[in-house]
């Protein structure tokens, strides 16, 4: 700063006062401000270095649940008392176990009767058999009437078909019988007993007593929801035009809420044959292993699908500033100050963040330097060439 004094009056007394006045301020500001220049010292280095721009694979994420391959309702198919459970509610159970025992003795009289009647009709049948013989025998001495021989051969023939039908009802009361047994007719988890014993089940087709659910849990499905625009994308795949989900068991991901690494690897096998007309979304269906069986039907889970490769920006995630309201990275300007951009953030790729938008592939980034308080919006600062560098992929995830 520059003062001065021009006297109004020369040899003025007064004049030379005020003059003398303004040179000592103007001394005194100049000390004040060379003191500030070597506080402040000289800008603050900074790291600075493009993002890198690469192919991405892109990856769609959708929401879904959890469900069972198998889902059986286990139902009585005969009547009577429920005489015995024979598991505990909650347990793994084979195909063949029987679950439940229904009063035996009813049915058990019911396959005595039909096998005597079954006794009964095999002896009228062998009577008959040898009367319709003795008949065509007694016809060549001309004893006997060719009507008689006819009945007798009628007779024969109902002897016989009542040995079949009596043996058809003693098969039906044998397996009503076997169903006294109630089996389960899946390998899984069992859920909680519907009917305590000693109560009444109703058995039949329409209004069978529910006894128990059986599910089964590995492998299981996860079934979700793509959207009509995805499903188009999918479909209209320049590279790969012929390998959709319907054709390939293209690879997925999937984690849990409270997980935050894609942990569970599974395949696609399904998807729908037309889009849902009211929510305009098409029904897919992932399998996955789960041998721990800690996957449990019901549960919801993200899942995350190969969309095909796309161009990004690619920066170090300790470069971005988080405030309440936005994500920004520092970048400096061609006359070295420091511009703060609003940035959209993707996911993190080989140990970087993708950068949806708000960066060019030719801006400086700072990636080094961001702990000193002095660097921030509008500050000039000191540039030292770095290099971002990419984490080394594992073979297991590629």
């Amino acid at each position: 700063m520059l003062l001065t004094f021009v006297a109004t009056r020369g040899g003025d007394g007064h004049g030379r006062v005020v003059s003398a006045v303004f040179k000592t301020l103007a001394a005194l500001v100049f000390l004040a401000q060379s003191a500030v220049a070597r506080a402040e010292g000289p800008a603050p280095e900074v790291v600075v270095s493009r993002p890198l721009a690469r192919m991405i694979p892109r990856w769609d994420e959708y929401t879904g649940r959890f469900e069972a391959l198998k889902q059986v309702e286990v139902r009585a198919r005969v009547s009577g008392a429920l005489e015995k459970i024979n598991f505990t509610d909650g347990q793994f159970v084979k195909a063949g176990d029987v679950l439940f025992v229904i009063d035996q003795r009813p049915y058990q009289i019911a396959v005595d009767s039909a096998r005597a009647e079954l006794t009964r009709a095999q002896a009228q049948a062998v009577a008959s058999t040898r009367d319709y013989a003795r008949a065509r025998e007694m016809t060549q001495g001309r004893t006997i009437t060719a009507r008689d021989v006819d009945q007798r051969k009628a007779s024969n023939d109902i002897a016989k078909a009542q040995v079949l039908s009596a043996e058809a009802a003693l098969r039906n009361a044998e397996l009503n019988l076997e169903w006294t047994q109630v089996r389960a007719p899946i390998a899984g988890r069992v859920s909680d007993r519907r009917v305590d014993s000693g109560n009444l089940v109703q058995g039949g087709q329409a209004d069978a007593t529910l006894l128990t659910t059986i599910v089964t849990l590995d492998p299981i499905h996860f079934i979700f929801d793509a959207s009509e625009a995805d499903y188009i994308r999918y479909a209209r795949s320049a590279e790969r035009p012929k390998e959709t989900s319907r054709e390939f068991k293209n690879r997925v991901s999937v984690r849990l809420a409270d997980e935050t690494e894609w942990t569970r690897s599974g395949v696609m096998d399904f998807m729908d044959n037309q889009l849902n007309r009211r929510s305009g979304t098409i029904r897919g269906r992932a399998v996955f292993d789960n041998k721990d069986y800690f996957l449990t039907p019901g549960t919801f889970g993200r899942l995350r699908l190969f969309g095909g490769d796309v161009s990004a920006l690619l920066i170090p995630d300790a470069a971005v500033v988080s405030d309440q309201t936005s994500k920004t990275v520092l970048v400096v300007s061609d006359d070295n100050k420091v511009i703060a951009k609003s940035v959209s953030l993707g996911p993190i790729h080989n140990g970087l963040r993708v950068i949806q938008s708000g960066l060019d592939a030719k801006d400086r980034i700072v990636i080094g330097g961001l702990a000193n308080p002095m660097v921030r919006s509008g500050a000039t600062v000191q540039l030292k060439e770095g290099e971002i560098k990419e984490a080394p992929v594992a073979v297991s995830d590629r």
